[in-house]
């Protein structure tokens, strides 16, 4: 799959957020994915163990979750962990991985943030912007922004807030467990990236893309 690589990364933190800064204006977050065109969906995972990063791609046919293709990458992890900049920390490995793959997913569903983050370019909206594909952030856990109290049920959501600015959803992937946080990465919007995302989550929290890549990231022979 062709990678349109953007920079290096070999960056200080300071550095890091000031290229998130002069990114941030490229990012595109309110262009809705046509879900009825959608046929490979791409879930994308990094482990971490005794300072190796492991990533995984696993690319999955739409609406069936049929396995097409997994790859792994591994390299040394280079960045440490700074709430905000983790795609400083997971990019290179996840450039490796992406390199690697010989389908071309319609979308890419990351275990990440998208603009659901303080400068509003999290892990899905960066890489996005190498992959120059539809990306989705599904945090497990919320980064930045407010929501009120939501209902028990699956597929039930209420607007992520962060600075009076509407920055994704937090959406109930399975009743009575917590809510994922949704939001765009590079070239969707939100009510399409949470559409998206319940149709992937047929029975777990996690969307099943997500859920594999998470697996095969975790299986570390280094």
């Amino acid at each position: 799959m062709q990678i349109h690589a953007r920079h290096s990364w070999n960056l200080s933190p300071s550095e890091a957020i000031a290229l998130q800064k002069e990114l941030r204006s490229e990012v595109v977050s309110d262009l809705a994915i046509d879900i009825h065109t959608v046929r490979l969906v791409a879930g994308v995972d990094v482990s971490v163990r005794n300072n190796r990063s492991q990533a995984a791609v696993v690319v999955v046919t739409f609406p069936d979750f049929e396995p097409v293709e997994t790859v792994l990458a591994a390299l040394p992890t280079p960045f440490p962990y700074i709430p905000g900049l983790l795609s400083f920390r997971e990019g290179p490995v996840l450039q490796k991985a992406f390199e690697k793959l010989r389908s071309n997913p319609d979308v890419f569903l990351f275990d990440g943030m998208g603009i659901a983050h303080p400068r509003r370019i999290g892990i899905a909206s960066h890489m996005g912007l190498w992959l120059q594909r539809p990306t989705i952030g599904c945090g497990k856990s919320l980064l930045c922004g407010s929501y009120e109290a939501l209902g028990q049920e699956k597929g039930t959501s209420a607007a992520l807030i962060h600075k009076e600015e509407t920055i994704g959803v937090a959406l109930r992937t399975r009743t009575a467990k917590n809510p994922m946080f949704i939001s765009p990465g590079h070239l969707a919007d939100i009510p399409s990236a949470a559409a998206l995302v319940l149709q992937c989550s047929p029975k777990y929290r996690l969307p099943e893309p997500i859920r594999l890549a998470h697996n095969a990231a975790g299986q570390f022979s280094l």
